[in-house]
């Protein structure tokens, strides 16, 4: 799965790939992957990881995240691994059925049942898949019960490994779900933080939608404000979230087909 640590990391390849990413470059984060990910599985998961987050921000790509899948697939040899690699394949699934209006879902549900059965209760990746399942049962399912149980069970295990960008997605979904429920103090105080944390660890890609989230909670003068800024971070990233952008009257980097907000 795409390293969120590498915000923090002191290697220089981890740093590219973060600064890389943050700022919407999935390709040139992926090309300096691509010659590890050849022989290794880690390298290719990572790879992997990097074209999949791509399809769900802009909508397109993905042939060549379906290719850097089975190449994981392909090398992934423990059952480590392959729950990596069964996660990464549900969260492509799921992507898929939201933006490419293909009806995935099963397929989605089954990986992501997969990878729970081989990842161990204490892996690292465990917070991850929880929060994907959660998607899966929000957007793909319509179970907000079992959505907040899964999100719940990832914000605990993200905070137990200061996992601060996967924070900021349990913050944003737990708050969606408080507001869809009328509790709008519950709702700004998640999508606050879930912006904070993003504007911290500088994943600009993320701000934007963060920063649209709380301006559906937000009194009309602090709403305008938060949008006229998503709205210029937006253009800075050259429409990305491609979603985003079309909701907002601009050009997206890459015409969607999304019907929801899922992600971001």
């Amino acid at each position: 799965m795409a390293r969120s640590e590498s915000a923090i990391s002191d290697d220089p390849l981890e740093r590219a790939i973060w600064r890389l990413r943050s700022r919407g470059c999935w390709d040139d984060a992926a090309a300096l992957l691509e010659d590890a990910a050849g022989a290794d599985a880690e390298a290719a998961q990572r790879r992997a990881a990097l074209l999949v987050e791509q399809c769900m921000f802009t909508a397109a790509g993905w042939e060549r995240a379906e290719d850097a899948v089975r190449n994981a697939e392909a090398l992934s040899t423990d059952g480590e691994n392959r729950g990596v690699t069964a996660c990464e394949r549900g969260y492509l699934a799921y992507a898929s059925t939201l933006f490419q209006e293909r009806d995935r879902s099963d397929e989605a549900r089954a990986a992501l049942g997969r990878a729970a059965a081989l990842l161990p209760p204490a892996s690292a990746h465990r917070p991850m898949l929880d929060f994907r399942r959660g998607l899966v049962a929000q957007h793909l399912t319509g179970n907000a019960t079992a959505a907040q149980a899964a999100f719940r069970r990832a914000h605990t295990g993200a905070l137990e490994r200061d996992d601060r960008l996967l924070v900021s997605f349990t913050w944003r979904h737990l708050a969606a779900l408080a507001a869809d429920e009328g509790d709008l103090a519950e709702a700004r105080h998640g999508f606050a933080e879930s912006l904070r944390l993003r504007e911290e660890l500088g994943y600009l890609v993320g701000t934007a939608p963060a920063l649209m989230a709380l301006a559906d909670v937000e009194p009309e003068a602090e709403a305008a404000r938060l949008r006229a800024e998503a709205t210029r971070l937006v253009r800075l990233l050259d429409g990305v979230p491609s979603w985003l952008a079309e909701q907002l009257g601009e050009e997206p980097r890459r015409v969607p087909a999304a019907r929801t907000e899922p992600e971001g």
